[in-house]
């Protein structure tokens, strides 16, 4: 059974930081293309950062390029997005998703992953 469980979302004032953490089980992280995305309210989910399954391909919405890293330890079977200058318009849940099928693509597409986590809240103030 695969779970990927997010973790480091919270409060934060515009222009700090927060990392959030997803901790994958049932599945090897080094051998799939994970991605973070986020859905605020009334909003459709948008594609957010994804990194290939070597981890040698990244990907970044335009909205938050320069300010976010995607990065992953295998060996932890985790996946991270630190985020940093956050603005108020970065406030939404972050959801991780894993893409099984995707090979060695990076897909911005939320109907081509397979599974996703709960979800971490990240509040930005302004």
């Amino acid at each position: 059974q695969v779970q990927l469980v997010e973790s480091g979302g919270g409060s934060v004032q515009a222009g700090g930081s927060l990392r959030l953490s997803c901790a994958a089980s049932g599945l090897m992280t080094s051998m799939h293309a994970m991605g973070w995305f986020r859905q605020a309210p009334g909003k459709e989910r948008e594609f957010v950062s994804g990194d290939s399954w070597s981890g040698r391909s990244t990907a970044y919405a335009d909205s938050v390029k320069g300010r976010f890293t995607i990065s992953r330890d295998n060996a932890k079977n985790t996946v991270y997005l630190q985020m940093s200058s956050l603005k108020s318009e970065d406030t939404a849940v972050y959801y991780c998703a894993a893409d099984i099928w995707g090979g060695s693509d990076i897909r911005r597409d939320a109907d081509e992953y397979d599974y996703w986590g709960q979800g971490t809240q990240v509040t930005v103030s302004s």
